[in-house]
């Protein structure tokens, strides 16, 4: 349960960075062209964190199943990337085609930089804290 716990905390920190960092820095000039958005002050950042335990959890569960041999950050990384397809399909791509967004090339380009970078930097550290704490067994 510790792994768990502790692996869904790391995806939280790298996803409200990453994502923050992009909707608030980088490209708050993309997000505010999208007329479906909720203004910064309507934004309702529970929805946003219930997310990020819920995938947290599930991906930290995951990853055992996945690298059963020889956790390290080299896989970790292979298992962010192939999460990252999976997880950042919907935002990148179905979005692009559902709502209407000012330029279907520019929003897949961030959506997916975005959310490899998120997924492949938790992957790195989620198969780094395996590697060091021999965390294994799905149900430590």
């Amino acid at each position: 349960m510790k792994r768990i716990i502790s692996g869904t905390i790391v995806f939280i920190i790298i996803s409200f960075a990453v994502q923050a960092l992009s909707h608030f820095v980088i490209n708050t000039e993309h997000y505010a062209q999208v007329p479906h958005m909720r203004p910064d002050d309507e934004v309702i950042f529970p929805l946003g964190f219930l997310t990020m335990i819920l995938q947290g959890g599930v991906l930290t569960y995951m990853y055992p199943f996945f690298c059963k041999e020889s956790p390290s950050w080299k896989n970790g990384l292979t298992y962010g990337f192939l999460m990252s397809l999976l997880f950042v399909s919907y935002p990148a791509f179905t979005e692009a085609g559902k709502y209407k967004v000012p330029d279907i090339v520019s929003w897949i380009a961030v959506e997916g930089t975005v959310g490899l970078i998120q997924f492949c930097l938790f992957g790195i550290l989620l198969g780094t804290m395996h590697s060091r704490f021999r965390l294994h067994s799905p149900v430590s």
